[in-house]
């Protein structure tokens, strides 16, 4: 479906993994594939998707001594992923960060999202 389920909000100059655990603790589905980028290629990311019952299918980063294969054609699905954020990204506010605080920010996000599951669920029918 490619529509979004939990966020948090980081640094902007803080590495991707940070917002890892915040979103995966949250209220929701458990997860049982984490499609994500080089960004998320971390142990600890790889061993609590494990825990979890679920995969990572994370590529490697170029500097990782052992280089771990990944399915290319459920990697591929990771392209719901990009869609949503263009989704969201759609929201002019979004996109240029005109809130000055955080809180205003994520409220908004919480509404453009809301936007985009009802507009799934008024279209299903």
């Amino acid at each position: 479906m490619g529509l979004p389920i939990a966020f948090t909000l980081t640094s902007g100059e803080v590495s991707d993994f940070k917002g890892y655990m915040p979103v995966m603790d949250a209220d929701g589905p458990a997860p049982k594939v984490l499609l994500a980028d080089k960004g998320y290629d971390a142990d600890f990311i790889r061993q609590d998707m494990e825990k979890r019952g679920g995969i990572a299918l994370v590529p490697t980063k170029r500097n990782r001594l052992v280089q771990l294969p990944i399915d290319t054609a459920i990697y591929a699905l990771r392209n719901m992923v990009e869609r949503c954020f263009n989704k969201l990204k759609n929201a002019r506010r979004l996109a240029t960060r005109y809130d000055k605080t955080a809180d205003s920010y994520l409220g908004f996000v919480h509404i453009v999202s809301i936007r985009l599951w009802m507009r799934h669920f008024v279209n299903a029918s």
